[in-house]
């Protein structure tokens, strides 16, 4: 009655169903948490799929790890409240993409790593940020260095506390 097309088609159905309810009930730091992760799946699945010699879907998957980097990430960025940090984030975001189609192109692991890497990295600073998990409050006067969780998390326009 149901074959393995089925199956699939709901399985997928359902993983996209989930993935809606979470970007709905995601606040604005875990949707730029969201998008890391989707970038980092995409070019993992690349990997794999560059290793299996299975071109189409690796292109796929180079493609949308392209789609988030450049229109999810740096389309979110806020120039006017992250000023330096998000000019920064831009030229690294330009320069990911640029290397995932050069690794599309030349069929290029080590490029796919690479970007990987950088995502990784910056994944992990973006969670050290997270406002629903504060850092312990200081053990001396406060200094007038500015905070790195508002700092950074100004760079992109839907990144403030939900009211």
């Amino acid at each position: 009655m149901f074959g393995p097309a089925t199956r699939s088609r709901g399985a997928n159905a359902y993983a996209q169903v989930g993935l809606e309810t979470g970007v709905l009930a995601a606040n604005p730091h875990r949707l730029v948490a969201m998008l890391f992760e989707g970038a980092m799946t995409a070019i993992s699945n690349s990997v794999r799929q560059m290793s299996e010699h299975d071109v189409a879907a690796k292109g796929k998957s180079i493609s949308h790890a392209i789609l988030i980097i450049e229109s999810g990430l740096r389309g979110a960025l806020d120039h006017k409240e992250g000023g330096e940090i998000a000019n920064n984030l831009e030229s690294l975001y330009s320069y990911m993409a640029m290397r995932l189609l050069q690794a599309n192109m030349e069929n290029d692991p080590v490029k796919l790593n690479e970007v990987l890497g950088l995502l990784g990295e910056l994944k992990s600073a973006w969670d050290s940020i997270d406002p629903s998990h504060p850092p312990p409050a200081p053990s001396q006067e406060p200094t007038t260095t500015p905070n790195p969780q508002q700092t950074a998390a100004g760079a992109y326009r839907f990144a403030e506390s939900p009211a």
